[in-house]
């Protein structure tokens, strides 16, 4: 039995399963376009960003190309992408997930101490945390992290182990970009007040809160680039988890927004990134 064979076969039973797959050539890639399809030739397949009428029988436009048909699947087109193929893919969004691609170790010591425990496959440099939920894909969106869900595709590795939770709005965050600050005429700078609350959270431990604030703290502070960005995601991170409890306290905002002035940003930009953060979050 050779290995193609093999690759198929798990193709088929995870496509049974309900899960699209396509096959990846060497270097872990889709196969290219055919002629037909080059540069878009074709319009694009109906399930793109951009709907277009693209019905090729071949494995043609990447993570669009996924698919359960058996038919399909085991098409002659199909089965010569299977003979070349070195591994199984999938489209995380089609099949209602999403996987947090952790691609080395500072970054799955990230999540561990982060993200909610989820069912989780080891990788060749780090781990993938699946979630269940899809949402938009976003590559980099700290160091180390790429989010794997609609209109991407992930590798099969396993079924990992641990149990699938939903995903939850901390990784819904990193995706989003700061929307345009509203101008407003000139006025007075001051920290954003937050209502009072005890400091404990009642669904998070102190110590929890403390680790989490720090985090955040190092993420501003490790920046490299696109400041403004990572400041206002990093507010979005801390709010989603925490911003309805009343845990935060001023003294916590105080430590983000000194981090945040540390690398260059102004009070007033600290000031619209968490007005603009609790406005995306219905605060």
């Amino acid at each position: 039995m050779t290995q193609p064979t093999l690759i198929r076969r798990v193709a088929l039973t995870l496509a049974a399963a309900g899960l699209p797959v396509l096959p990846l050539r060497a270097g872990k890639a889709p196969f290219g376009n055919c002629h037909q399809c080059a540069n878009n030739a074709c319009g694009g397949r109906p399930n793109m960003k951009t709907a277009g009428p693209c019905r090729c029988p071949g494995v043609c436009h990447a993570w669009a190309a996924a698919t359960t048909d058996p038919h399909v699947l085991s098409s002659p087109p199909w089965t010569a992408a299977w003979r070349r193929a070195v591994c199984v893919a999938y489209h995380p969004g089609a099949a209602g997930v999403t996987v947090v691609d952790l691609d080395d170790a500072a970054a799955v010591t990230w999540a561990r101490e982060t993200l909610p425990a989820t069912r989780t496959v080891e990788t060749t440099r780090g781990e993938h945390w699946v979630y269940r939920g899809a949402m938009p894909s976003h590559n980099a969106v700290r160091p180390g992290v790429d989010i794997k869900s609609s209109m991407s595709y992930a590798r099969w590795l396993g079924p990992g182990t641990g149990t699938m939770t939903a995903l939850p709005d901390i990784v819904r965050a990193l995706a989003v970009k700061e929307p345009p600050t509203v101008r407003r005429a000139p006025q007075a700078i001051a920290m954003p007040s937050w209502a009072a609350g005890d400091g404990v959270c009642p669904h998070r431990t102190p110590t929890y809160l403390d680790r989490g604030i720090a985090m955040a703290q190092q993420r501003i502070t490790e920046a490299r680039s696109a400041v403004h960005a990572t400041v206002y995601r990093t507010f979005l991170a801390v709010l989603s988890t925490h911003g309805r409890c009343g845990c935060l306290t001023e003294a916590h905002i105080a430590r983000l927004f000194t981090a945040a002035q540390a690398k260059g940003e102004s009070p007033r930009h600290c000031t619209d990134a968490w007005t603009n953060a609790r406005t995306a979050l219905g605060m």
